[in-house]
């Protein structure tokens, strides 16, 4: 049974993106089967690997709206075990839509369940916002996964969107978790990145990753080709970044399921 992991900031601008694309990326190169849903009306992951959202014939906009089976909007990339469910132009309107439907928090969770038994991952890059779109991917997911730049209103942003975590959970989804909080944009030259890891620190010092994602023009560079990091510029600082992410993700992954199958 595959594990699904939200990636979710509302803010944006924080590296969201970024971080589910080249995670997603890194997880799949060292040999792990993981698939991306883009669940964000602006489409970046769908475009950051390559393809064309103007042209994809079902996506995530289908699946929340009920259109599709979630096999028919699956896209085999060239990248070393990634697939990804895109996103169209559409998806602006399904929270819309959405307002209307019964049981419309748990609309993609019914879809994307037969998609489990595939997958070891499934990653979902959500909106920078907190409405019916982020909400229907939190109530979908086992976890989520935090990227947070590393700048003065990083905590404020943490403390509404956990906020919103704690309604998720009374209300749709109690098994609900914290995956990790992963820093980005990081500049270790600048007083006010010690001062916000310092505080971040204090109230997830288990879920924050040690490995952190540099500023990078590289970074910033690989979607325009279409490409995540570590096909775009696979010496790069934020290859290398994105590449230990993905191997404290797995590690850490691997020895939670060791601690719940009794083995440790």
């Amino acid at each position: 049974m595959g594990k699904m992991i939200s990636v979710v900031n509302q803010k944006g601008g924080v590296g969201k993106t970024t971080t589910a694309v080249n995670l997603t990326a890194g997880i799949g190169a060292v040999g792990h089967k993981v698939l991306l849903v883009d669940a964000d009306p602006q489409g970046n992951s769908t475009s950051g690997f390559g393809v064309d959202k103007r042209t994809v014939e079902h996506s995530s906009y289908d699946l929340l709206t009920g259109n599709c089976r979630a096999e028919e909007a699956v896209i085999k990339t060239p990248f070393a075990g990634v697939d990804l469910i895109p996103a169209s132009m559409d998806l602006a309107a399904a929270e819309i839509e959405l307002i209307e439907t019964k049981d419309r928090q748990s609309q993609l969770k019914r879809a994307l369940a037969r998609l489990k038994e595939q997958y070891e991952y499934i990653l979902i890059d959500c909106p920078p916002s907190l409405g019916l779109i982020t909400i229907n991917a939190l109530c979908a997911s086992d976890t989520f996964l935090v990227p947070i730049q590393c700048e003065y209103y990083a905590m404020e942003g943490l403390s509404q969107l956990m906020a919103t975590v704690r309604q998720i959970k009374r209300l749709y989804n109690p098994t609900l978790e914290l995956e990790g909080v992963a820093l980005t944009m990081y500049d270790g030259r600048l007083n006010l990145t010690g001062q916000v890891v310092a505080e971040i620190k204090r109230y997830f010092a288990k879920e924050l990753y040690a490995t952190v994602i540099p500023r990078s023009v590289r970074l910033s560079e690989a979607p325009s080709y279409g490409m995540p990091i570590q096909y775009y510029d696979k010496r790069s600082k934020g290859a290398d970044a994105y590449n230990a992410l993905a191997k404290e993700f797995l590690k850490r992954n691997k020895k939670q399921r060791k601690e719940r199958e009794g083995l440790v």
